[in-house]
């Protein structure tokens, strides 16, 4: 018996969404992922980066190397003191659309170039960096991202051809200070008082208005069990918003400079220990109009592109192998939140999802 492509997205996704693993951790879903491409003939990589898998179908001619991405990773909650793990980003549906689209390609065959399935694990860890380095992708061309939209920004039945997910980082901080009895203050260097200055300055930096951002300092720890002495040091923790990789570059080098000066007459020392997060969104024109197309062909309509402030580190293929991405953004009347641990979406989401990307591989690669 012949199961339709539709049936089939769902299959999957409620074999994916009924085994949710957290990020490094989806080896059922990995394996099952697998499996199921090898059942489709496609050449299986595993194990990438960690648990990542890459589907391949080579025509053996010439032509694009064209990828489409899916994360794979649950997300972790509590609830009455109860951890559990569940799918509230909508990657199990994300790796359903690509599975499903994978099915429907492998049963007509391309014609020219490559077909790279990415089903990358930990999106929410940046697992994309290291699908990156083990270097299965090197070849990899243009590539196609795609996700699930609340409903208060895209409707079942509607789409956007570019999903500018800003740029977001964390900074992490160190300030030195000295200690010194509570009484005598005057002969410590008060690694709080540092830290306050520090807060201050962050809290002055400008950016270009124009362009939305955001920095804050989000965690302050500093001193100890005593609280009569001068604590010696304070750790803080940033997060640092902007939808141009250009502003947050800007935002960063003033960020440095209030870190080595602030509290510097204070006798206090601060020193940044790491950065880390993602790059904004930036899309390859023709890539953006290829999705617009199949949007318009297979939905009747195109939404205009969308800006997020949320981060995602599909932009990570672009800032480090040049890959030519777009991104797409599906309506599924998803309610009521993206990492809400009550999400639910429409599953007639699944089958628009596979209809887009089916369209964007056949006019590539069929």
């Amino acid at each position: 018996m012949t199961v339709s492509i539709d049936a089939y997205a769902k299959k999957v996704y409620q074999q994916i969404h009924s085994t949710p693993e957290v990020g490094f951790e989806e080896h059922k879903t990995s394996r099952f992922i697998a499996e199921e491409l090898k059942k489709m003939n496609y050449q299986v990589l595993e194990n990438v980066g960690g648990t990542g898998v890459i589907g391949i179908l080579d025509s053996g001619k010439a032509g694009p190397v064209f990828g489409l991405r899916a994360d794979m990773d649950a997300l972790a909650f509590e609830k009455n003191k109860i951890k559990y793990v569940f799918h509230a980003c909508g990657h199990d549906a994300h790796s359903a659309i690509v599975l499903a689209t994978a099915k429907k390609v492998s049963e007509q065959g391309i014609k020219q170039g490559k077909l790279y399935l990415v089903f990358q694990q930990a999106e929410e860890k940046l697992g994309a960096n290291q699908m990156i380095d083990s270097g299965q992708l090197d070849e990899l061309e243009e590539l196609v991202g795609i996700h699930l939209r609340p409903i208060q920004e895209c409707r079942l039945g509607q789409a956007t051809p570019a999903l500018y997910h800003g740029s977001s980082k964390r900074v992490d901080v160190q300030v030195k200070g000295l200690n010194a009895h509570g009484a005598r203050p005057h002969l410590g260097i008060n690694a709080v008082d540092a830290s306050v200055m520090l807060t201050n300055a962050i809290n002055c930096i400008k950016a270009d208005p124009d362009v939305s951002h955001s920095i804050k300092v989000t965690r302050l720890n500093a001193g100890g069990d005593t609280f009569n002495t001068i604590p010696d040091k304070a750790t803080l923790t940033m997060d640092i918003r902007a939808q141009t990789n250009e502003v947050m570059e800007s935002i960063l080098e003033k960020v440095k400079l209030a870190v080595e000066h602030s509290g510097k007459h204070l006798g206090g020392v601060g020193e940044i220990t790491s950065i880390n997060g993602s790059p904004a969104a930036e899309y390859d024109a023709h890539m953006v109009a290829l999705a617009k197309n199949a949007i318009m062909e297979e939905l009747g309509e195109s939404l205009e592109a969308i800006s997020t402030p949320g981060a995602e580190d599909f932009h990570f293929y672009t800032q480090r192998l040049g890959v030519k991405t777009a991104y797409i953004g599906l309506g599924a009347d998803l309610s009521p939140g993206l990492h809400h641990p009550e999400m639910n979406f429409h599953q007639d989401a699944l089958i628009n999802g596979v209809n887009l990307l089916f369209n964007m591989t056949r006019k590539k690669l069929m």
